[in-house]
């Protein structure tokens, strides 16, 4: 059942900054409001008021609204225009397509000095003989009538046949009324029968008195018992299967049955809808409870590759940087509050809108160093994770870098430190240099004796005496 609420009111409200007191205008159509209430007292400044489209059942508390100029309430079920004396200021009416069946309350608007405007086009009380008649010789006031305009001759001819016009709609709202009175009866009995047989088929169901009989615990072996269980679930499913064609086949005659235009049978239909909204969401709510969470890492410890948000993604390994730059194509305006990054040294989790995506890393990276950025412009998210290039070892070795691709520039560098440590001074084969032998060395050993050894003789040198025993130079 919907209500008329202050929140309802407050949230319909936001063009006045969802404060009420002050409001001169309320919209709260389709809403399938059922009583008219608390209006009157929080919104005493209404000029213009929605109510089409629900099923409020009786004008009420609108009395007080002094400033109301116009009043919506087409698509109802009202049956009655009363209790809008009050209404001081009113000039429009809409009471389109209602069950208003009593003519002759269209009197109580004759308080309504300054009601131009009224339609009751739709209602029983339209097709009446004399319909037109009757309302334009008892409201002087008014101008137009169903969207047509009263003229004056037309007015005077009213007046001129208002006796016999009067007592035609007298019978015609007896016949009426009778008419109301028996389809009410019959509703009213169908009701019944239809919550008996309700109860009957409650009190059929088994276990409905909650005892349980003496032979359902005969079973005294444990397969057996077994067997049971098996064959009391293989059962619950097929009455759930047959309970839910069942309701397929209700829901099919209840749309399929004739029915009367009645205020009755909109609020059976408004009831029928609603129980199948709130049986959906039940089973909405155990689909979502059954369903298993995604495994994100087995048994044995091997992460899994999950995308649940269906997003387009890269991974570059940048050699220069020594890093592996992951591209992720989130939505453009998607709040950045609705994502979570989670790096580990061998794969990445990102939640989008509470969906994972997990990604297994070819290489470790450090995550303590590891960033997330996200562009301005495209919105992706941009993470960037250093991999791990040093690897502790034991004893006083330092650390030694771990190599994943030749550079020779670092084979040259490493040649050259390893040249440096070798040019030292061994200070246990000469604890003090000997000049002396040194300047003597250089004296007596000239430049051509000491290249001597590695000058290949020729036979044309005079001084050349081949030995015989030697064999040739190749």
């Amino acid at each position: 059942m919907g209500r008329i609420t202050e929140d309802l009111i407050r949230r319909n409200a936001e063009h006045n900054e969802c404060v009420i007191f002050s409001l001169e205008e309320l919209s709260l159509h389709q809403q399938e409001i059922e009583r008219l209430e608390h209006i009157d007292k929080w919104c005493r400044d209404l000029k213009i008021l929605y109510l089409q489209n629900n099923l409020i059942g009786k004008i009420e508390n609108v009395s007080k609204l002094k400033k109301l100029e116009y009043l919506n309430l087409a698509l109802n079920n009202i049956e009655k225009i009363e209790n809008l004396e009050g209404c001081e200021g009113l000039t429009k009416l809409d009471l389109t397509v209602n069950f208003i069946g009593e003519l002759s309350s269209v009197k109580t608007l004759q308080h309504n000095i300054h009601l131009k405007e009224l339609f009751l086009m739709g209602n029983p009380c339209a097709d009446f003989d004399g319909y037109r008649e009757f309302v334009v010789v008892n409201l002087q006031q008014l101008k137009w009538l169903d969207g047509k305009e009263i003229e004056r001759s037309e007015r005077i001819q009213a007046l001129q046949n208002y006796p016999a016009v009067e007592q035609k709609i007298r019978d015609q709202e007896k016949a009426y009324c009778l008419q109301r009175s028996k389809e009410k009866k019959e509703e009213q009995k169908r009701l019944e029968e239809e919550d008996g047989n309700g109860e009957e088929q409650r009190r059929s169901e088994p276990g409905f008195d909650r005892r349980w009989h003496p032979d359902a615990h005969a079973a005294t072996s444990s397969s057996i018992e077994n067997k049971d269980n098996l064959q009391v679930r293989d059962s619950q499913e097929e009455e759930s299967n047959a309970n839910k064609l069942d309701k397929s086949d209700d829901d099919l005659a209840f749309w399929n049955k004739p029915s009367s235009f009645t205020p009755e049978s909109r609020l059976e239909t408004l009831r029928h809808v609603e129980k199948q909204r709130k049986a959906q969401e039940k089973l909405s709510e155990k689909k979502k409870r059954v369903k298993a969470p995604r495994t994100l890492v087995t048994e044995d410890g091997k992460v899994l590759n999950v995308n649940e948000a269906k997003l387009d993604f890269s991974l570059k390994d940048d050699e220069k940087h020594n890093q592996f730059s992951l591209d992720l194509a989130v939505y453009r305006y998607m709040d950045t509050s609705l994502i979570e990054v989670d790096v580990q040294p061998t794969y990445v989790r990102v939640m989008v809108k509470g969906k994972i995506f997990q990604l297994v890393l070819p290489a470790e990276v450090q995550p303590d160093r590891s960033s997330a950025k996200r562009s301005q412009t495209t919105g992706h998210l941009v993470i960037s994770m250093p991999r791990v290039e040093e690897v502790i070892t034991g004893g006083r070795q330092k650390s030694k870098s771990v190599k994943t691709t030749l550079d020779c520039s670092k084979d040259q560098t490493n040649k050259r430190t390893k040249q440096i440590e070798k040019l030292e001074v061994d200070p246990s084969k000469h604890s003090c240099p000997n000049v002396a032998t040194i300047v003597q060395e250089k004296k007596h050993t000239p430049r051509k004796l000491a290249s001597q050894p590695k000058i290949v003789p020729n036979e044309e040198d005079p001084d050349f005496d081949d030995n015989p025993e030697v064999p040739p130079l190749i």
